[in-house]
């Protein structure tokens, strides 16, 4: 595991098809120490509050490996922070990490919380409406950490894993719980009670499985 690059960014505003949007997606990698709160880095801030930020989504994280896949997709080269990541990283992909496990990445500690979910500003920052969906379905979705312990994190920074979480449940299965074709009982019983996940997530998950129940009672 290691980081290829640490980006932030204040949001800024993009005209997009005669539509003005303000985002925080064009983060830069920097070369400096910053420190890591319980809400962001020191640096970063997200237009959308709503939908983006807070402590379930303290840290984007994205895999430098599936860079090789969207250069072709999308006929460009890609630099670090093109997914609008906090982290790029090498050695962290999505069937391998599960939600809860806790590395430390400089004093900090962190904890993968969620799977993360493409939203239209990165369709618009490359004018692929289809993106979005291509994220989900190719499963390169990259995670959020949630931030344990505050401290300073640094590029050169090395991730450590502290402890992984006992149940395995990998962001690619509940990507594949979340978006995929069939409802799996057993999968959407496991996430809706899986504390270390995202609340919002776990509402998600409970409302499937009410769905499911009202199926079998019909």
């Amino acid at each position: 595991m290691k980081i290829v690059s640490l980006n932030v960014s204040r949001p800024v505003t993009f005209e997009w098809n005669q539509e003005s949007l303000k985002t925080g997606i064009f983060k830069q990698p920097v070369k400096e120490a910053l420190h890591l709160s319980f809400v962001n880095l020191d640096g970063d801030e997200q237009a959308d509050l709503v939908n983006h930020g807070g402590p379930d989504k303290a840290m984007c994280v994205y895999p430098y490996e599936h860079y090789a896949h969207w250069e072709k997709e999308l006929s460009r080269p890609l630099a670090p922070a093109a997914f609008g990541e906090n982290l790029t990283v090498n050695g962290m992909l999505e069937p391998d990490i599960c939600i809860g496990d806790i590395f430390q990445i400089g004093d900090a500690l962190v904890q993968v919380s969620q799977p993360r979910k493409p939203c239209h500003k990165l369709a618009k920052r490359y004018d692929r409406m289809d993106l979005p969906r291509l994220v989900l379905t190719t499963g390169f979705t990259g995670f959020y950490f949630r931030v344990i312990r505050e401290g300073i994190v640094a590029p050169d920074s090395t991730i450590s894993l502290v402890e992984k979480h006992p149940l395995g449940l990998t962001v690619s299965f509940v990507n594949q719980a979340m978006h995929g074709d069939q409802m799996d009982r057993a999968a959407i019983e496991k996430l809706a009670g899986l504390q270390e996940l995202a609340a919002n997530w776990r509402q998600a998950f409970e409302k499937k499985r009410q769905e499911l129940n009202n199926s079998e009672t019909e």
